[in-house]
Protein backbone atom coordinates (compact mmCIF):
# COMPACT_ATOMS: atom_id res chain seq x y z
CA UNK A 1 0.00 0.00 0.00
CA UNK A 2 0.91 3.55 -1.38
CA UNK A 3 1.60 5.89 1.57
CA UNK A 4 -0.06 9.43 -0.08
CA UNK A 5 2.90 12.33 -0.05
CA UNK A 6 1.08 14.92 2.42
CA UNK A 7 0.61 18.33 1.08
CA UNK A 8 3.22 21.08 1.44
CA UNK A 9 3.59 23.99 3.85
CA UNK A 10 3.44 26.89 1.65
CA UNK A 11 1.46 29.14 -0.84
CA UNK A 12 -0.27 29.20 -4.21
CA UNK A 13 -0.99 32.17 -6.00
CA UNK A 14 -3.89 31.84 -8.49
CA UNK A 15 -5.08 33.74 -11.24
CA UNK A 16 -8.28 33.26 -10.31
CA UNK A 17 -11.48 32.85 -12.97
CA UNK A 18 -13.72 34.88 -13.63
CA UNK A 19 -17.61 33.67 -12.00
CA UNK A 20 -15.76 32.19 -9.20
CA UNK A 21 -15.94 33.06 -5.70
CA UNK A 22 -12.92 33.51 -3.51
CA UNK A 23 -14.61 30.29 -1.74
CA UNK A 24 -15.28 28.37 -4.88
CA UNK A 25 -11.06 28.62 -5.41
CA UNK A 26 -10.26 27.24 -2.36
CA UNK A 27 -12.65 24.65 -2.73
CA UNK A 28 -11.15 23.38 -5.81
CA UNK A 29 -7.56 23.80 -4.06
CA UNK A 30 -8.54 21.86 -1.38
CA UNK A 31 -9.13 19.27 -4.14
CA UNK A 32 -5.99 19.46 -5.96
CA UNK A 33 -3.79 19.88 -2.62
CA UNK A 34 -5.54 17.01 -0.82
CA UNK A 35 -6.60 18.88 2.12
CA UNK A 36 -8.99 20.64 4.28
CA UNK A 37 -6.30 23.32 5.13
CA UNK A 38 -6.54 25.74 2.62
CA UNK A 39 -7.61 29.40 2.92
CA UNK A 40 -7.24 32.86 1.14
CA UNK A 41 -5.85 36.36 1.65
CA UNK A 42 -7.89 38.91 0.68
CA UNK A 43 -11.38 38.55 -0.90
CA UNK A 44 -12.18 39.24 -4.93
CA UNK A 45 -15.41 39.81 -6.12
CA UNK A 46 -17.05 36.79 -8.67
CA UNK A 47 -16.31 39.17 -11.82
CA UNK A 48 -13.25 39.85 -10.93
CA UNK A 49 -10.12 38.13 -12.09
CA UNK A 50 -6.23 37.92 -11.29
CA UNK A 51 -4.24 37.53 -8.07
CA UNK A 52 -5.33 35.08 -5.10
CA UNK A 53 -2.96 33.99 -3.06
CA UNK A 54 -4.06 30.56 -1.02
CA UNK A 55 -2.13 28.90 1.83
CA UNK A 56 -1.94 25.38 2.49
CA UNK A 57 -1.16 23.62 5.60
CA UNK A 58 0.75 25.93 8.25
CA UNK A 59 1.10 28.89 5.50
CA UNK A 60 -2.69 29.17 6.54
CA UNK A 61 -1.19 31.31 9.36
CA UNK A 62 0.51 33.41 7.09
CA UNK A 63 -2.66 34.43 5.41
CA UNK A 64 -4.14 36.94 8.03
CA UNK A 65 -0.79 39.10 7.43
CA UNK A 66 -0.53 39.41 3.96
CA UNK A 67 -3.84 40.44 4.03
CA UNK A 68 -3.07 43.55 4.82
CA UNK A 69 -0.76 44.60 2.39
CA UNK A 70 -1.03 46.73 -0.40
CA UNK A 71 -2.72 45.56 -4.00
CA UNK A 72 -2.78 46.49 -7.51
CA UNK A 73 -5.62 46.67 -9.56
CA UNK A 74 -6.25 47.25 -13.55
CA UNK A 75 -9.69 47.89 -14.00
CA UNK A 76 -12.77 49.56 -16.27
CA UNK A 77 -14.96 52.49 -15.28
CA UNK A 78 -17.97 53.15 -17.44
CA UNK A 79 -19.18 56.61 -16.82
CA UNK A 80 -22.58 56.98 -17.46
CA UNK A 81 -24.65 54.31 -15.14
CA UNK A 82 -24.84 53.56 -11.70
CA UNK A 83 -25.69 49.88 -10.68
CA UNK A 84 -27.12 48.71 -7.40
CA UNK A 85 -23.53 46.57 -6.82
CA UNK A 86 -21.62 49.28 -8.44
CA UNK A 87 -20.29 46.58 -10.86
CA UNK A 88 -21.61 45.61 -14.27
CA UNK A 89 -22.94 42.30 -11.97
CA UNK A 90 -25.89 44.27 -10.62
CA UNK A 91 -28.82 46.97 -12.09
CA UNK A 92 -28.63 49.94 -13.91
CA UNK A 93 -30.35 52.76 -11.23
CA UNK A 94 -29.70 55.09 -13.07
CA UNK A 95 -28.49 56.63 -16.40
CA UNK A 96 -26.67 60.02 -17.78
CA UNK A 97 -25.37 61.71 -21.12
CA UNK A 98 -21.66 61.28 -20.28
CA UNK A 99 -20.19 62.67 -23.36
CA UNK A 100 -19.79 66.24 -22.18
CA UNK A 101 -17.25 64.66 -19.50
CA UNK A 102 -14.02 66.16 -20.32
CA UNK A 103 -10.52 64.53 -19.78
CA UNK A 104 -9.57 67.54 -17.40
CA UNK A 105 -12.99 66.71 -15.16
CA UNK A 106 -12.41 63.10 -15.22
CA UNK A 107 -8.47 63.77 -14.11
CA UNK A 108 -9.54 66.75 -11.29
CA UNK A 109 -12.13 63.71 -10.53
CA UNK A 110 -9.56 61.07 -9.85
CA UNK A 111 -6.54 63.18 -8.30
CA UNK A 112 -9.61 64.29 -5.52
CA UNK A 113 -9.55 59.57 -5.04
CA UNK A 114 -6.07 59.68 -5.02
CA UNK A 115 -4.40 59.61 -1.44
CA UNK A 116 -5.40 59.10 2.21
CA UNK A 117 -9.33 59.09 1.65
CA UNK A 118 -12.35 58.35 3.35
CA UNK A 119 -14.77 55.80 1.38
CA UNK A 120 -18.18 53.98 1.97
CA UNK A 121 -17.85 50.48 1.12
CA UNK A 122 -20.32 49.14 -1.42
CA UNK A 123 -23.82 48.03 0.58
CA UNK A 124 -23.44 44.97 -1.91
CA UNK A 125 -19.78 43.45 0.32
CA UNK A 126 -18.99 41.57 2.82
CA UNK A 127 -18.28 44.06 5.30
CA UNK A 128 -20.73 43.01 8.71
CA UNK A 129 -22.73 45.92 10.34
CA UNK A 130 -23.86 45.36 13.55
CA UNK A 131 -22.72 41.58 12.74
CA UNK A 132 -25.07 40.87 9.36
CA UNK A 133 -23.28 40.70 6.21
CA UNK A 134 -23.94 44.07 4.37
CA UNK A 135 -25.03 42.17 1.34
CA UNK A 136 -27.62 39.68 3.48
CA UNK A 137 -28.79 43.36 4.65
CA UNK A 138 -29.48 44.27 1.04
CA UNK A 139 -30.85 41.43 -0.04
CA UNK A 140 -32.95 41.32 2.42
CA UNK A 141 -34.41 44.62 1.65
CA UNK A 142 -33.31 46.69 4.50
CA UNK A 143 -32.20 50.70 4.46
CA UNK A 144 -29.19 51.29 6.38
CA UNK A 145 -26.14 53.18 5.99
CA UNK A 146 -22.26 52.11 6.06
CA UNK A 147 -19.91 54.52 7.65
CA UNK A 148 -16.84 55.65 5.87
CA UNK A 149 -13.60 54.42 6.67
CA UNK A 150 -10.00 55.52 6.05
CA UNK A 151 -8.17 53.95 2.77
CA UNK A 152 -5.11 54.63 0.86
CA UNK A 153 -5.42 55.04 -2.78
CA UNK A 154 -1.42 55.10 -3.59
CA UNK A 155 -2.02 55.32 -7.75
CA UNK A 156 -5.07 56.03 -9.66
CA UNK A 157 -4.25 56.71 -13.20
CA UNK A 158 -6.10 56.56 -16.60
CA UNK A 159 -4.96 55.15 -19.14
CA UNK A 160 -7.05 55.26 -21.63
CA UNK A 161 -10.88 57.04 -22.69
CA UNK A 162 -13.10 55.78 -24.45
CA UNK A 163 -16.99 57.14 -25.76
CA UNK A 164 -18.96 54.47 -26.83
CA UNK A 165 -23.26 54.27 -26.76
CA UNK A 166 -24.83 51.37 -24.78
CA UNK A 167 -27.26 48.90 -26.99
CA UNK A 168 -29.73 51.60 -25.35
CA UNK A 169 -28.69 54.53 -27.19
CA UNK A 170 -27.05 55.89 -23.80
CA UNK A 171 -23.42 57.84 -24.32
CA UNK A 172 -21.38 56.73 -21.77
CA UNK A 173 -17.49 56.77 -21.54
CA UNK A 174 -14.87 54.53 -20.23
CA UNK A 175 -11.85 54.75 -19.00
CA UNK A 176 -9.37 51.95 -18.33
CA UNK A 177 -7.71 52.39 -15.30
CA UNK A 178 -5.13 51.21 -12.77
CA UNK A 179 -5.10 51.53 -8.77
CA UNK A 180 -2.58 50.75 -6.23
CA UNK A 181 -4.22 50.59 -2.63
CA UNK A 182 -4.32 49.44 1.01
CA UNK A 183 -6.60 46.65 1.75
CA UNK A 184 -10.31 47.39 2.39
CA UNK A 185 -9.88 49.46 -0.42
CA UNK A 186 -12.99 48.76 -2.88
CA UNK A 187 -12.02 49.52 -6.39
CA UNK A 188 -16.05 49.74 -7.48
CA UNK A 189 -16.74 52.11 -4.81
CA UNK A 190 -13.93 54.19 -7.10
CA UNK A 191 -15.55 53.87 -9.93
CA UNK A 192 -18.75 55.03 -7.93
CA UNK A 193 -17.66 58.15 -6.61
CA UNK A 194 -15.91 58.86 -9.17
CA UNK A 195 -18.87 58.52 -11.14
CA UNK A 196 -20.71 60.47 -8.81
CA UNK A 197 -18.52 63.56 -8.49
CA UNK A 198 -18.75 63.55 -12.28
CA UNK A 199 -22.71 64.31 -11.98
CA UNK A 200 -23.24 60.90 -14.29
CA UNK A 201 -22.73 58.05 -11.86
CA UNK A 202 -19.78 55.77 -12.89
CA UNK A 203 -19.84 51.89 -12.13
CA UNK A 204 -17.05 48.82 -12.63
CA UNK A 205 -17.10 46.91 -15.80
CA UNK A 206 -13.86 44.89 -15.22
CA UNK A 207 -11.07 44.32 -13.06
CA UNK A 208 -8.08 42.61 -12.43
CA UNK A 209 -5.89 41.89 -9.53
CA UNK A 210 -2.19 42.29 -10.99
CA UNK A 211 -0.79 42.42 -7.51
CA UNK A 212 -1.14 41.09 -3.40
CA UNK A 213 1.94 42.40 -1.71
CA UNK A 214 5.21 40.92 -3.60
CA UNK A 215 2.77 38.22 -5.16
CA UNK A 216 2.39 39.78 -8.79
CA UNK A 217 0.59 37.87 -12.08
CA UNK A 218 4.24 36.35 -13.13
CA UNK A 219 3.71 33.93 -10.29
CA UNK A 220 0.38 33.04 -10.67
CA UNK A 221 -0.97 29.64 -12.51
CA UNK A 222 -4.87 29.29 -13.56
CA UNK A 223 -6.75 26.11 -11.77
CA UNK A 224 -6.49 24.74 -15.16
CA UNK A 225 -2.32 24.73 -14.98
CA UNK A 226 -2.32 23.81 -10.98
CA UNK A 227 -4.54 20.76 -11.22
CA UNK A 228 -1.60 19.60 -13.63
CA UNK A 229 1.16 20.42 -11.70
CA UNK A 230 0.67 21.97 -8.53
CA UNK A 231 2.87 24.78 -7.63
CA UNK A 232 3.80 25.81 -4.11
CA UNK A 233 6.13 28.94 -2.83
CA UNK A 234 7.87 27.09 -0.01
CA UNK A 235 7.14 29.26 3.20
CA UNK A 236 9.96 30.27 3.82
CA UNK A 237 10.22 31.84 0.70
CA UNK A 238 6.67 32.97 0.66
CA UNK A 239 7.77 34.82 4.15
CA UNK A 240 10.83 35.84 3.12
CA UNK A 241 8.95 37.76 0.03
CA UNK A 242 6.12 39.39 2.14
CA UNK A 243 8.04 40.73 5.70
CA UNK A 244 11.34 42.10 6.69
CA UNK A 245 13.96 39.08 8.08
CA UNK A 246 15.78 38.57 11.11
CA UNK A 247 18.29 36.16 10.90
CA UNK A 248 19.17 33.95 14.87
CA UNK A 249 21.71 31.72 15.53
CA UNK A 250 20.58 28.31 16.82
CA UNK A 251 20.19 28.99 20.84
CA UNK A 252 17.92 32.11 20.26
CA UNK A 253 16.12 30.12 17.86
CA UNK A 254 15.20 27.37 20.22
CA UNK A 255 14.53 30.00 22.87
CA UNK A 256 12.15 32.24 20.56
CA UNK A 257 10.27 28.53 19.55
CA UNK A 258 9.51 28.02 23.29
CA UNK A 259 8.00 31.31 23.61
CA UNK A 260 11.05 33.47 25.25
CA UNK A 261 10.36 36.77 24.94
CA UNK A 262 14.11 38.03 23.20
CA UNK A 263 16.18 41.05 22.70
CA UNK A 264 14.87 42.59 19.33
CA UNK A 265 16.59 44.89 17.07
CA UNK A 266 14.73 47.95 15.39
CA UNK A 267 12.37 47.24 12.40
CA UNK A 268 11.03 49.18 9.82
CA UNK A 269 7.75 47.69 10.15
CA UNK A 270 5.98 44.30 11.23
CA UNK A 271 5.39 41.74 11.00
CA UNK A 272 9.15 40.30 11.18
CA UNK A 273 9.73 36.92 9.47
CA UNK A 274 12.57 34.97 12.12
CA UNK A 275 14.42 32.52 10.15
CA UNK A 276 17.38 30.06 11.83
CA UNK A 277 20.27 28.48 10.86
CA UNK A 278 19.88 25.98 7.48
CA UNK A 279 17.42 29.00 6.29
CA UNK A 280 15.28 27.74 9.00
CA UNK A 281 11.62 29.98 8.93
CA UNK A 282 10.70 30.04 12.71
CA UNK A 283 8.25 32.36 13.41
CA UNK A 284 6.61 35.63 12.51
CA UNK A 285 7.39 38.31 15.58
CA UNK A 286 6.41 42.14 16.17
CA UNK A 287 8.83 44.17 18.61
CA UNK A 288 6.79 45.25 21.70
CA UNK A 289 9.12 47.25 24.08
CA UNK A 290 12.30 46.08 22.65
CA UNK A 291 11.10 41.85 22.92
CA UNK A 292 9.85 40.14 19.89
CA UNK A 293 6.44 39.05 20.58
CA UNK A 294 5.68 35.68 18.44
CA UNK A 295 2.86 36.35 16.51
CA UNK A 296 3.03 32.57 14.58
CA UNK A 297 5.62 30.11 14.99
CA UNK A 298 6.62 27.54 12.47
CA UNK A 299 9.84 26.34 13.68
Amino acid sequence: MTQRTPPPDGLVVVDKPSGFTSHDVVAKMRGIARTRRVGHAGTLDPMATGVLVLGIEKATKLLGHLALTEKEYLGTVRLGQSTVTDDAEGEVTSSADASGVTREAIDAGVAALTGDIMQVPSKVSAIKIDGKRSYARVRGGEDFDIPARPVTVSAFRVHDVRETTTDDGLAVVDLVVSVICSSGTYIRALARDLGAGLGVGGHLTALRRTRVGPYGLDAAKTLDQLQEELTVMPIAEAAAAAFPRWDVDERRAKLLTNGVRLDMPPQERAPVAVFGPDDRFLALVEERNGKAKSLAVFG
